[in-house]
């Protein structure tokens, strides 16, 4: 039944048929197979989704979305470029800086992506960077809208590992590997913008002055008051979450209120038609999200019924008995999935079977579900399924292939940081440990 259920699901991967339908289908067939009665299917489908935690992810998806459309991207930036905008490379280091306060509030890389990069890769153009540049460096940060908390993968991987996790730790853990991208992302640009001379166009003298006003430290306080109330989100959240005032669920709730007060009363941005716009981007997304989860939950349930993951740790521990060995080995196959995979699909399916087999090894899941999402968030910049290239390329008016040449300094950086947040689970850990 098991040999069924990979050979249908990478048949129905490779003539196209969507990751949610094809382990759906691939499940049916192997359980037609094994003789399963069908109405197992319903069961398992509805079991997996009446889930009081999973109504965090509408949740987190709409309060990122109401943020997106309150127009707080231009505050944001703002608040980075006065931090660090006459820094060599500034406007590309503003990016990356952008980009980590967006994460805070949205969850999501590839609104990440598209809320900044709309607005900073024109201006970095403007300023003298090339575009192929502009563009990989605003997609390679708008993977860190997946592993800054609050983050929708976290939370598919925790309900879906096969094992107790808190959604709660599992934010906090990933603050420190975001911190760690963050940082490594910006040097990169540094140096490189150094080296070949970016960002030297000549300002107009109004826009030198506007720079100078915005530099200042009066105009550094002004963009930190217009930009504290959405900054104020992620403390919220996480706050709440860790006080012990509300779960993650109903922390989703607390962000959704707190970002129609902010778009509706606050700013005046939000009116019926994009309300509307909001309310049915989210709807699509929770119900993409929510077909890929309950057909996973059917996929796993064979999967354990065939001891997929028993055969695994069996498999994994015949190569060898070490820890760094199965790491090094599991960073491959998750680089390898997230060039082909969506990051949620690839979650949802080896999440189930790896999480387990980790434990074996003593390895903490809430530092696996870290390795995990961080392998997977590189996917997002990698050909030839990378959401990040195709929304930045988008915005830019470029193809992949033009900007590849310039993203192999950022891929290399960031093979370096998966392999410290592998081997330096404290990078990860230290944080929910402090706060216990």
């Amino acid at each position: 039944m098991a040999g069924i259920l990979f050979f249908s699901l990478l048949a129905l991967f490779i003539i196209g048929i969507p990751v949610s339908f094809s382990m759906g289908f691939a499940s049916i067939l192997a359980m037609i197979q094994g003789e399963i009665p069908l109405q197992v299917v319903v069961q398992r489908v509805f079991s997996t989704l009446d889930s009081f935690p999973l109504m965090a992810i509408p949740f987190f998806i709409l309060a990122g979305n109401l943020m997106e459309y309150s127009g707080i991207s231009q505050r944001l930036i703002n608040l980075a470029n006065s931090m660090v905008g006459r820094v060599t490379g500034g406007l590309g280091i503003v990016t990356v800086l952008t980009v980590m306060f967006f994460a805070s509030i949205s969850g999501s890389s590839a609104a990440t992506t598209a809320a900044i990069g709309s607005i900073l890769i024109p201006a970095m153009v403007k300023r003298g960077f090339p575009k192929p540049f502009s563009t990989s460096v605003q997609a390679v940060s708008g993977e860190l809208g997946v592993i800054i908390p609050p983050s929708i993968p976290m939370i598919i991987f925790a309900l879906t590992a096969g094992t107790a996790i808190s959604i709660g730790d599992l934010f906090i853990a990933g603050i420190g590997p975001g911190i760690l991208i963050s940082g490594s992302l910006m040097l990169t640009i540094y140096f490189l913008s150094k080296k070949n001379g970016y960002g030297l166009q000549q300002l107009s003298k109004e826009e030198q002055e506007a720079e100078a006003q915005l530099t200042s430290w009066s105009g550094r306080l002004q963009a930190f008051r217009q930009a504290i109330l959405p900054l104020l989100m992620p403390v919220i959240i996480l706050g709440g979450i860790y006080g012990g005032i509300f779960t993650p669920t109903e922390a989703s709730a607390v962000a959704v209120g707190y970002a129609f007060v902010l778009g509706m009363f606050v700013y005046r941005t939000l009116n019926r038609k994009n309300i509307m716009e909001i309310l049915r981007t989210s709807s699509l997304s929770t119900a993409i999200i929510m077909l890929i989860i309950g057909n996973a939950g059917l996929f796993g349930w064979v999967l354990t019924a065939e001891k997929v993951p028993d055969l695994v740790a069996d498999w994994f521990v015949s190569v060898s008995d070490s820890p760094i060995v199965f790491l090094l080995l599991v960073n491959l196959l998750l680089l390898l999935a997230g060039m082909f995979l969506e990051t949620g699909a690839s979650i949802v399916i080896m999440a189930p079977i790896l999480t387990p087999v980790a434990i074996q090894f003593g390895i903490d899941p809430i530092h696996f579900g870290i390795i995990m999402i961080v392998n997977l968030a590189v996917g997002m910049v990698t050909p030839p399924v990378g959401v990040n290239l195709f929304v930045a390329c988008q915005i830019a008016g470029l193809r992949i292939e033009q900007i590849l040449k310039s993203m192999l300094p950022f891929y290399l950086v960031l093979l370096i940081d998966i392999l410290l947040i592998t081997y330096l689970p404290q990078i990860a850990l230290w944080l929910p440990a402090f706060l216990k």
